[in-house]
Parts: structure tokens; C-alpha cells; sequence
């Protein structure tokens, strides 16, 4: 590729990464608002538009509360038609923000494919991308589907949620560095190759507490001790934890009715946290000592600014779950900043790297 290839390209990647962190925001939105039952159905050309008149929106109503019986009667048993409107947006808006991702990916995918722009790696990659993002999308309907016609579940199972977020933290760390790829043609800190193993090691802590993070919001754990420090409050993670003698593999399943494994969960999420933050503080400080390239220089002191950010939004978050008004711009912030915090890492790793296509 010649630079002006690269450019062209460069820039179709980053927006296509723009549109992923919004994609991401919309989903702790539309979770945090109780919104992801609201579309009982899934319409790949008539779902592009919301209802148009009262009747549809009426007969939407109706669905949900079929169809997401036990939520609608253990959460929403008084909501009126204007409120589920407001719920009905977020879901509409979180689908329809997917498919445009969809064209806007996939057509100049086509275009450049058709005028030989890529090469055979960036195609290979890039096919890749669009299999992940198919898959996301897949579980994403499978994530809803588990929370319609449930007697136990008020809203979508915790685990499918983890998968869909999950692939969600995939795509995002393989689209950029396949951006990192296409833009950056060279490294200048591959003397510093001892550090590589660390930022791997990193990437797969920060990905592994994306994946906690989802059982935590998917079970809502985090209401079971809302304080910081730990030892703060009535300690009632170790109370529940302590007080557990009948534990068994239904207790997975039946969330919603145990508390134990929210508060395992919830003790893993905080252990990860301290952990994450102190090997970024201790990376940030070793790195400073060597000879390093301006672009590694520029990723250090980003991925501090993130870990910071990303620690004490989950502090704040954590002392308000009960206070939707903060939970949900916290929550959405959070979440936002933990994909923020894991590319950084893979920016970080990137530039120890010996060989690029």
C-alpha cells in the first residue's frame, strides 16, 4: 500500500472503532435503563424503523409484557405507554446503531476489495473482523432471547452477556491494532522486547476483567455492599460468602435468588481492580527509566490517565448503584473506559514488536 492508501484506509478504520465505542456505550445504556427486553422480536428490515402511530406503539406495549412478563411485572408493573417509549429508544437505537455500523463497514470493505486496494494480510484480518462482528451481533440476539418467556429472569442471563461482551472486547482490540498495523509501519522499541511478555500478560487481566465486569452488571452484584473501601459498612460480602453451606451448581444457574455467587463475583471484580491498577502504576514507573520512542511515550502516559479514570469511576460506581441517577452515566463511563484502557495496552504492546507486514 502506498501512504495515501494507508491514509484512506486509516481513517475508514478509525471511524470504524468510533462507531464500536458507541456501540459499547448504547449497550451499558441500554442495560443500566432496563431497556433490552423492550424489543421482543428481531426484524432485520422492519425493525430499521420504530413504530409510527399510536396502535404500533400500543401493540409493541403488549408484546412486552408478554413476552418480558416477569420483568415487566417485577420491575415496570406501573409503567405507562410514554415510559416504555423512552425504554423502547435505547434498544431500537442500540440495533439500529449496529446495522449502520454494518453498512458503513462492509460497503467500502467491498469498494476496496473490488479496486485491489488491500493486501492479502489486511484482508485476511479484516475478514476476521467482520466474522467477530457477526458473532457479537449473533449473541446479542441469543442475550435477549434468554430473558423473553423466563419465569426466573428479570432480565437477560449474566453469562450471555459475558460472551456478547466478550466478543465485543475482541472486535475492538482486533480492529485496532489492525488499524495500528495499516497506520504504523514501523517500531522503535523493540530493544525493549522484555517488557512484551508484561503487556500481554496485561491485556489478558484487563480482558479477564471485562468478562468479570459483565457478571457484575448482568447479575446486578454490585448492590450488595456499595462501599469503599472494602472493610467499610457491614462487610456483607464476607458475611455472605462465610455464611454459605449449601452451594451447588444450581446456584450458578439461579442467580437471581442467590447471593453467594454475587458476592464471589463481586470480590473478583475488586481483587482485579487492585491488582490491574497496581501493575499499570508499576509499569508506568519501570518504563520511564528507559530509552523509549516518543509513540511509547505517548501510550504510557495514556494508558495512566485511563487506569485512573478507569479506578475511580469504578469506586463512584460502586457507592452509587443504588442511585440510578448517578449509576447510569457512571456505569456507562466505566464500562466505556475499561475497552479504552485494554487498547492502550494493546498500543503499548504493539511497539515492542520486531516484525510488521
Amino acid at each position: 500500500m502506498n501512504d495515501k492508501t494507508r491514509k484512506i484506509i486509516g481513517i475508514w478504520l478509525i471511524i470504524g472503532l468510533i462507531l464500536v465505542v458507541g456501540q459499547i456505550a448504547l449497550g451499558g445504556i441500554t442495560r443500566l435503563t432496563d431497556s433490552g427486553l423492550s424489543i421482543t422480536e428481531w426484524n432485520v428490515v422492519k425493525g430499521t424503523l420504530p413504530p409510527l402511530n399510536e396502535e404500533e406503539w400500543q401493540l409493541s406495549f403488549d408484546k412486552y409484557q408478554a413476552f418480558a412478563k416477569t420483568q415487566f411485572e417485577s420491575l415496570h408493573a406501573d409503567m405507562s405507554l410514554s415510559e416504555f417509549k423512552s425504554i423502547f429508544f435505547w434498544e431500537w437505537f442500540h440495533r439500529f446503531w449496529a446495522r449502520m455500523m454494518g453498512f458503513i463497514f462492509l460497503f467500502p470493505f467491498l469498494f476496496f476489495l473490488y479496486k485491489k486496494l488491500l493486501p492479502s494480510w489486511l484482508i485476511k484480518r479484516l475478514l476476521v473482523v467482520v466474522s467477530l462482528a457477526a458473532l457479537a451481533a449473533t449473541f446479542g440476539i441469543i442475550m435477549v432471547f434468554s430473558g423473553l418467556e423466563n419465569e426466573n429472569r428479570t432480565w437477560v442471563s449474566a453469562y450471555k452477556l459475558l460472551i456478547h461482551l466478550g466478543l465485543a472486547a475482541i472486535l475492538f482490540s482486533y480492529l485496532f491494532k489492525t488499524c495500528l498495523y495499516v497506520l504504523q509501519t514501523k517500531t522503535n522499541d523493540q530493544h525493549l522486547v522484555k517488557y512484551y511478555k508484561f503487556s500481554r500478560w496485561m491485556i489478558v487481566l484487563i480482558f479477564s476483567q471485562v468478562l468479570i465486569g459483565a457478571l457484575m452488571a448482568g447479575m446486578r452484584a454490585g448492590i450488595i455492599h456499595m462501599h469503599f473501601p472494602f472493610f467499610l459498612g457491614n462487610n456483607a460480602l464476607i458475611e455472605i460468602i462465610l455464611a454459605n453451606t449449601n452451594f451447588s451448581f444450581d446456584s450458578l444457574i439461579d442467580y437471581e435468588s442467590n447471593n453467594f455467587i454475587k458476592a464471589v463475583v463481586q470480590v473478583f471484580h475488586r481483587s482485579f481492580a487492585w491488582i490491574i491498577f497496581s501493575m499499570s502504576i508499576y509499569f508506568f514507573l519501570k518504563i520511564r527509566k528507559e530509552t523509549i520512542s516518543n509513540k511509547l511515550k505517548i501510550g504510557n502516559s495514556m494508558m495512566l490517565a485511563l487506569i485512573l479514570i478507569q479506578f475511580t469511576s469504578g469506586v463512584f460506581t460502586i457507592m452509587n448503584y443504588a442511585n440510578s441517577s448517578y449509576l447510569i452515566p457512571l456505569g456507562v463511563l466505566h464500562q466505556a473506559f475499561a475497552f479504552l484502557l485494554l487498547i492502550s495496552w494493546v498500543y503499548i504492546s504493539f511497539q515492542f514488536k520486531r516484525k510488521l507486514p
